[in-house]
Order: C-alpha cells, then structure tokens, then sequence
C-alpha cells in the first residue's frame, strides 16, 4: 500500500508541475488556437509540430481538466470552455503565427477541426482565427514598413543623381565631337 501511495505523489507532482508549466505559456502568449485532433496520425502531428515551430508557435497536447486549471488567471481563460474531448492548444506570442499554421493545416488535413480561440481577453470562433490567419505576420509587416521607409530616399537619391548624370552625358557629347 505504501508505494501506490509513493506512485499517487509521484503522480500528483507531475500534474503539479504540468499546470505550472502549461500557466507560464498562457501568460507569455498572445493569442491562443484550441482545435480537435482526432484521426490525426503521428506523422501528421510531427508536421504539425514542426510548422508551428518554423513559425514560432507552439502545440500542447494536455488533459483538458489540467489545461482548465492552468488557464486561471491568464488572459487565455476564454478557451476553457472549448476544451472537450481530444485537444490540442497552439500558442503563439505572434498574433499570427499560430492561427496562420492552423488554419492552413485545417486545410490540408480536414480531421484537424479549428474550434476557436483567444487573443489577449478577445474570444475567438473558427471564423476570427481564420480573419486572423489571414492577416500578415508581425515579421512581413515590419518588412513593408521598411520598404515604406526606405523608398522615398531612394527616389530622393535618384532625383539628386539624375542632373548630375545628364550634365555628364551632356558633357560627354561635346567631348566625343
């Protein structure tokens, strides 16, 4: 009796320590996807895994009743509520970047059900991931941002050039006469 007793502490600090880890992602993510993964093969949650890492997204696969308790407190806490049966939470601290991957991957896979989801404290259905998704990530929008920034120096730099470059052509021809 007394090492089913050290295998239910055991236990019990494992769950312990499984919440504490899931709360800390909760609280440094900014939006948070929950989708039904049933039917999914190993290989498929491989991918899944890894284009989410690419993206800087996570996945977490964790007892509901578990996940229930580490999101209180956080802005997350929305999704409790869509947590039944076999789910998987993507998190992300780019807004973006978990919606995006999946909602792609609910493309290609049609055994991967988008539930819904949270951004900060805004709750989120299967449509607001996906006009999420659909939004550019933080990275391309600081890239037009720079464009946008860097193009009229460019012109500016062309239009102090080009005088200077019809004087010389200019010049040129008289000399070559």
């Amino acid at each position: 009796m007394t090492a089913n007793r050290k295998e239910l502490a055991v236990e019990r600090a494992a769950k312990k320590e499984a919440v504490e880890q899931l709360n800390g992602v909760f609280k440094t993510t900014s939006v948070a996807v929950v989708a039904q993964y049933s039917g999914l093969t190993v290989a498929q949650m491989q991918k899944l895994r890894m284009q989410m890492k690419q993206a800087g997204a996570s996945v977490k696969v964790s007892k509901n009743r578990l996940a229930k308790i580490a999101l209180e407190g956080t802005d997350v806490a929305s999704i409790g509520s869509l947590l039944k049966g076999p789910t998987v939470i993507a998190t992300s601290s780019d807004p973006v970047a978990a919606p995006k991957v999946a909602s792609e991957f609910a493309k290609a896979n049609e055994k991967f059900v988008i539930l819904g989801g949270a951004m900060g404290t805004t709750v989120l259905n299967p449509d607001g991931v996906k006009a999420l998704a659909s939004l550019p990530s933080l990275d391309e929008l600081r890239g037009k941002l720079v464009g946008l920034l860097v193009a009229p120096a460019t012109k500016i730099a062309q239009l102090t050039n080009a005088p200077a470059a019809k004087v010389a052509r200019v010049v040129q021809a008289y000399a070559s006469k």
